[in-house]
């Protein structure tokens, strides 16, 4: 059975089922090996509301050999009871051992703070862990189904049943509860005008999402994921921005998750976007007074009112009637009410339409009005809306919410005909009150017509222009929304509570010392050591990087729908801010590696702010900075004031390098998908040579090139992932034949740039023209990911050539000559200290050892980390500021990134010799 077929046809739930291995169809046979210790999984963050019964999604990693396709697992609860999950394989070893496993539970909350995922005998297990028979413990029912025909599917959770459309323009026709059907016709909707300023109505077209195909991903028992492709229709009947939404569903829940990634393929200089977002219908069948709109602002607080509002009026309602409707209660008979109140009920106005706005990450605005033609009342204010509001009333509705709502603006929530039998409710990702989006270059190519100017620009504002290769076109961008179908209003704080969790939904994750034993990524880290002064000053600093780019986020505000996620590259010290309008010192793009440095930095931690940037960086990088179609397809673009305008697209940037870590941790759809469009990244080198502008650029075998460095970092990354995820031996075969072409090379590593067969995969050896060297070869994850290599594909002529790079690249000038004919410069030494310290642990050289030290304490700027200094730390405020803020005048992510992993790597590899 293969992966895709196991994980449609099912997991496991409460007694274990073994775990069907891709690309095999029998056991594996392998000697036995040692287990690492059961450890058990926390939740980050906090422990999941109990009253909220909210499902929950992770990966966990296994060392090479420990589980067997054919073996079981369990999930045994706080109290050491089995508890229900569904499981599936998410990667494997070369052995066919099982590498990761993905879980999912439907009701976190009942596992506790802390639990285990074991193996062996479910039975035996089971028995000596709990007195019931274990074939006939409630957790091993479930109500989860789906039923198929031909126009639609059917999902049955035990608490809601929702329809799906196979064709038209509806992702959800109808849910119910308890047979009476609360919300229908959701639908993705938008509007796009040919001007860039302001809304004009009148040249303004709508569109609304065409389904193309459905399709069963998950089908259970506790998980179900759909998944819905189609584009956006127009009035016209045209068609564009293809989008793919997974709805989720957990068994016993009355929740939809809906995640939508749709990408961009309009002309930006005439398209500019001024809505987009989803929309649904809630039916009401009660009174107006027993009818409700809550909006959830920050900190817990809540805005919650009713169309017919009976609170506040000249004459009193009752105590009881008025405490019933701000509760969300039904509120007593007419016949108990005031009778003055209860006649006069059609003076009191009817609120049809509300609507909230967040237009900024710094405040939002709600306002109300009682029909269309009538003016809109000011209703409230506040800094940071959750993004999650209730439609309904007392015997059902909606309450619905968005991850990351403030942080993704311009967003907005449109509540209309709360007074109608059919409501409508719009949770808009691009809000129609924004500006529209505007996608087009920020500037007009300064007379950069030839490759001389564009470099000549190139030395002065760090900008790699190109004309025409800023394009949007083939950027993405993905929103998760939950819906709640509930069968009455719920409580204030239970709305304020999943609010909460729809922000930060719940996460398990393994212990440090768990990831660390199963020797996963390539074991380039140790847990954090304090023994020592030094080691502890290298801790404290660690801890205060990752610190201060928290804070950073937030301070400077790097939040908005397309920035969300990302990090500035470096600080203008005499403005105070950092460089975001100046070329290539703008928004990061992945430059020098932050992505690694912070999920390394996770997995010896288990910090759970670390892991929240890291995750934020992903979600980002994945779908904004990557092409997923069109002329650059596969390629990501380098570091810009836009994250599309750099004209350098290039594999470093899409690697799967970076996200590999979120997919493996989170089993994470979306992050699936982009692994999955990697794979065939390689063929985009013949659209774009990344290294087209370089002047005397030699030929090379075949059509296209490769470079050894930051090209051959990502196709590894690429290959690798897609071998373990997928088990098929071609991705090893490539594999394979590239690492013997870089290994049987006289210049090995330092060849510098090979031809490339894109049909075959194969790298074709260069001539021999001396050694090449760039200071970016090795920064952006081919340390890491040959680590892996090495570890997992034996082939003793790359083993070498790798640390014969990492022995020279540092080395001194009279080595570097004897050795290679000629001196080259060694940029970036304290980073590069890590490829010394992995020479140092290969060869058990104590020099090397010793020298990767040296080298790592050479830069300037942490000349003063063993004195304790404060690393020139600023706290600025008043009139050189807009705003208060903390400034580290030195630090750029290149410090930040490339110091951190150094510091990481040589802990782990060389931390004997630190003293």
């Amino acid at each position: 059975m293969d992966r895709r077929s196991f994980i449609k046809n099912g997991g496991l739930i409460a007694t274990a089922v073994p775990l069907g291995m891709a690309g095999s169809s029998k056991a594996v046979q392998r000697e036995t090996v040692k287990r690492t210790p059961s450890e058990s999984l926390v939740w980050l963050d906090t422990q999941p509301n109990a009253e909220l019964n909210r499902g929950a999604v992770w990966g966990m990693p296994w060392a090479q050999g420990e589980l067997d396709t054919e073996q079981a697992l369990m999930l045994i609860n706080e109290s050491g009871k089995p508890a229900p999950m569904q499981t599936w394989p998410m990667a494997y070893w070369p052995d066919g051992s099982v590498k990761w496993t993905g879980h999912a539970v439907c009701k976190a909350a009942d596992l506790g703070p802390h639990f285990s995922i074991r193996h062996g005998s479910a039975l035996s297990s089971m028995k000596a862990l709990s007195n019931t028979d274990p074939s006939k413990t409630e957790p091993s029912k479930t109500e989860l189904s789906i039923h198929s025909s031909a126009d639609q599917l059917v999902v049955n959770t035990g608490s809601i049943q929702a329809s799906i459309p196979k064709q038209g323009n509806f992702i959800i026709g109808e849910v119910q509860r308890e047979g009476q059907t609360i919300a229908k016709n959701a639908i993705f909707v938008g509007s796009v005008q040919t001007e860039p300023n302001g809304t004009d109505s009148a040249n303004s077209i709508k569109f609304k999402s065409d389904i193309s195909a459905v399709e069963i991903e998950q089908s259970g028992p506790l998980r179900a994921v759909i998944k819905v492709t189609g584009k956006h229709q127009r009035e016209d009947q045209s068609q564009w921005l293809p989008f793919t939404a997974r709805l989720i569903f957990f068994a016993h829940s009355d929740e939809i998750q809906i995640n939508q990634t749709f990408v961009y393929d309009g002309n930006e200089q005439e398209e500019f976007i001024t809505g987009l977002g989803l929309q649904f219908v809630v039916l009401q069948r009660d009174p107006l007074y027993n009818r409700h709109v809550r909006f959830v602002g920050g900190n817990n607080g809540l805005w919650a009112e009713s169309p017919k509002g009976i609170t506040g009026l000249r004459r009193d309602p009752g105590a009881d009637v008025r405490r019933a409707q701000i509760e969300g209660r039904t509120t007593p008979p007419l016949e108990q009410w005031n009778p003055r109140v209860k006649d006069g009920l059609h003076w009191i106005p009817t609120w049809n339409d509300y609507t909230l706005t967040q237009l900024s990450a710094n405040g939002f605005v709600i306002r109300k009005r009682t029909k269309e033609g009538h003016a809109w009342i000011d209703a409230d204010q506040g800094h940071r809306a959750a993004g999650t509001a209730y439609l309904g009333g007392s015997s059902g509705g909606v309450l619905f919410g968005m991850r990351d709502f403030w942080q993704l603006h311009p967003v907005q929530i449109d509540i209309r005909g709360a007074g109608q039998p059919e409501s409508e409710a719009t949770l808009w990702f691009w809000s129609p009150e924004a500006q529209p989006m505007d996608l087009r270059f920020y500037h007009d190519g300064l007379g950069q017509d030839t490759y001389e100017q564009q470099l000549d620009a190139l030395n002065i504002t760090y900008e790699d222009y190109e004309p025409g290769f800023g394009s949007p076109v083939g950027v993405a961008r993905t929103t998760e929304i939950t819906l709640k179908i509930t069968g009455a209003t719920p409580s204030r704080s239970h709305v304020t509570q999943w609010a909460q969790q729809i922000s930060q939904p719940p996460q398990a994750a393994c212990q440090p010392e768990y990831y660390l034993n199963a020797g996963v990524f390539g074991g380039l880290w140790s847990l954090p050591d304090r023994s020592t002064a030094k080691k502890a000053a290298i801790e404290d600093r660690l801890d205060f990087q990752v610190d201060y780019y928290h804070g950073q986020v937030d301070q400077r505000h790097w939040y908005g729908f397309w920035n969300y996620g990302d990090i500035m590259h470096t600080l203008d010290i005499d403005r105070h801010v950092w460089r975001y309008d100046v070329g290539g010192y703008a928004w990061d793009n992945s430059e020098l590696s932050p992505d690694l440095w912070l999920w390394y930095s996770f997995l010896r931690t288990g910090s759970a702010k670390t892991f929240r940037l890291a995750e934020a960086m992903v979600r980002h990088t994945r779908d904004v900075d990557i092409y997923h179609l069109g002329d650059f397809k596969g390629l990501g673009t380098r570091h810009n004031v836009q994250h599309w305008g750099c004209s350098a697209k290039q594999l470093r940037i899409s690697t799967a390098a970076y996200r590999r870590f979120h997919y493996y941790l989170t089993a994470d759809d979306r992050t699936g998908d982009v692994l999955t469009e990697a794979t065939q990244a390689d063929s985009a080198l013949s659209t774009v040579d990344p290294i087209r502008k370089l002047p005397n650029t030699e030929a090379m075998p075949g059509t296209d090139r490769i470079q050894v460095g930051t090209d051959w970092s990502a196709v590894a990354a690429n290959w690798l992932t897609a071998w373990e995820r997928t088990g098929d031996p071609k991705y090893r075969q490539w594999l394979t034949q590239a690492m013997q072409a870089i290994g049987q090379h006289p210049q090995g590593f330092h060849a510098g740039t090979f031809g490339y067969d894109i049909n075959q995969h194969r790298l074709l050896p260069a001539p021999d023209s001396g050694p090449k060297v760039s200071h970016l070869s090795a920064v952006f994850g081919l340390v890491e990911i040959n680590a892996e290599l090495i570890q997992l594909i034996d082939i003793p002529e790359y083993k070498a050539a790798w640390l014969e790079y990492c022995r020279l690249y540092n080395a001194s000038a009279e080595e570097q000559q004897a050795s290679l004919g000629e001196v080259f410069n060694n940029h970036l030494r304290a980073p590069h200290s890590r490829l010394t310290a992995y020479a140092a642990a290969q060869k058990d050289s104590k020099a090397l050892a010793k020298r990767a030290w040296q080298e790592f304490n050479a830069q300037q700027e942490f000349a003063g980390l063993w004195q304790g200094e404060p690393w020139l730390v600023q706290q600025l405020s008043g009139p050189d500021v807009l705003n208060p803020s903390t400034e580290v005048p030195w630090l750029s992510t290149n410090d930040a990134a490339q110091w951190g992993l150094a510091a990481i790597q040589n802990l782990a590899l060389v931390g004997d010799y630190l003293d």
